[in-house]
Order: C-alpha cells, then structure tokens, then sequence
C-alpha cells in the first residue's frame, strides 16, 4: 500500500509534464498527495472498521475536494450519490492495494477487489482492471515472479504485457482507462531491479504519472520486499495527520502493507 502512495507522490509534479526520461529529482517542494493516495487509504479506513466503502469515499472527498479527483467521481461524490457511474477508468484499480494485504487467498482478494470496485466503476472493464490490480499485488506479497505477475496479466485477465517501454514512451500519451494505463504499468514494473526505478520508469512514459507510478509503485513495494527508508521517511512526512493516522492503523493490522529497507 505505501508504494502506492508513494508513485502517486513522486508522480505528482509529473502528472502534466510530459516526462520522457527516467532522470529527475525523486521528491521536489511540490510533491504531494493527490487523489490515488486519498482513495488507497480510504478503501484501507473502510477494511478497518468494515465501514461503508461509498460513505467513505464521500468522507475523503469533502476533506480533501481539490485532490485532484476525476470528472465522474467529483459529481459521483459532491452530491454523496449511491449508484455507481459505470466507468472503465483506472481509479478502482489505483484505489486497491490495501484489499491484497489485508486478504489471504487469491480467491478472496479478487472478491473484494471486485466488490470496491462496484462502488463507483461497474463497467467490465473498471472492475477487471481493479481486479487484476489486486491479484498483482497479492502475487507480489506472496512470493509470486515477475513471470507469475505477467501470467496473471496475460492469462487470466487478457492484458498485454509484451513490448518494451523503449517501444511505449515514444508515442504514450495521458489515458486514463485501463487498458490504457495497466499494460504499461506492468512494462514499468517488469523492467525494473528496484522499487525506485520501477516508479522512475513508470513516470517516464510521459503519460498521466502519478496514476502509473500509483500502479507500478504497489506492485514494485512487496516485490522488492519493501520501500527503501528514505523513501518511506519521506512519504510518511508529506502525509497529513489524520491519513497518517489511518496508515499507522492499517499498518498496525497488516505490516506487510509497509515493509521498509535499507538504503
């Protein structure tokens, strides 16, 4: 869950930047949270206290309402509405890193990944793509390869996972579904040796890079047995108060949700 935060953090100061290279500095003055983070840690508020997963959406957004949140979801939540808007977009998917920590079988992570989903993105595609998201993580948690994280992508849910970002960046553009973004952010994490430069990668396809360092992040995390300490130092003073609190919690319950390495 925290390398979630943390792409979407580093990825912040990118997001319309058009970034093609994988060299530029980690954090600056303006890296922050935006509304990956916001959603990832309100989907980890509600598997705490099992509270309603709508009325917490609802809650973060009137906290924090200039996060940066989409079209769709800003109408969805101002008017605290119930029916979810059938989108394929790619925010049940950045939204879902906490399910895979706090769940012990592939069959229960997909089962909720897909319930969370539902809430907002009830169209096929926004749920395989939280889905798939999930299944990911979990995989990483467990112990899974770069190989099974490809075969999960391929087999089971149909994403593509076969070019190179050298074959990607030249032509990759801001898009915000799934299939636009997932498949890249798999690249990302796949031709990486380090959490750091999965999340470099990632934001170097030029595209919407806080969302694919978000994505990237949350695998790259548990794969590589955590973040490096200062990342993570850095990532937990740029949260507020309250969102730290809920981290420390979730945290607390599910440590693999936050593992730390040496530098």
């Amino acid at each position: 869950m925290l390398g979630a935060i943390a792409g979407d953090m580093i990825g912040s100061v990118h997001e319309w930047a058009g970034t093609k290279s994988t060299d530029f500095p980690l954090f600056t003055p303006a890296s922050t949270f935006t509304d990956e983070t916001l959603l990832t840690i309100a989907v980890a508020d509600s598997l705490l206290d099992e509270r309603d997963l709508a009325d917490t959406f609802h809650e973060y957004f009137h906290r924090y309402p200039g996060a940066g949140f989409g079209g769709s979801f800003v109408q969805w939540a101002f008017r605290k509405r119930r029916a979810p808007y059938h989108s394929f977009g790619n925010g049940a998917a950045v939204r879902v890193s906490p399910i895979a920590f706090a769940f012990d079988t592939l069959d229960e992570v997909i089962a909720r990944a897909r319930a969370s989903a539902m809430v907002t993105h009830d169209h096929e595609e926004g749920i395989a793509g939280a889905e798939l998201m999930a299944a990911c993580v979990f995989a990483a948690r467990t112990g899974g390869t770069k190989q099974d994280i490809r075969e999960i992508a391929e087999r089971r849910f149909r994403y593509p996972v076969d070019t190179t970002l050298d074959e990607i960046r030249p032509d990759y553009q801001f898009d915000s579904t799934c299939r636009g973004s997932i498949p890249a952010s798999l690249v990302a994490f796949q031709e990486s040796s380090d959490f750091e430069g999965a999340v470099r990668n990632a934001i170097s396809l030029g595209g919407d890079a806080d969302t694919l360092a978000s994505l990237t992040g949350a695998i790259a995390a548990p794969f590589y047995g955590g973040l490096p300490q200062d990342i993570a130092a850095e990532v937990r003073r740029r949260l507020d108060d309250p969102l730290r609190a809920v981290v420390d919690r979730f945290v607390g319950k599910f440590p693999e949700a936050a593992r730390v390495t040496p530098n």
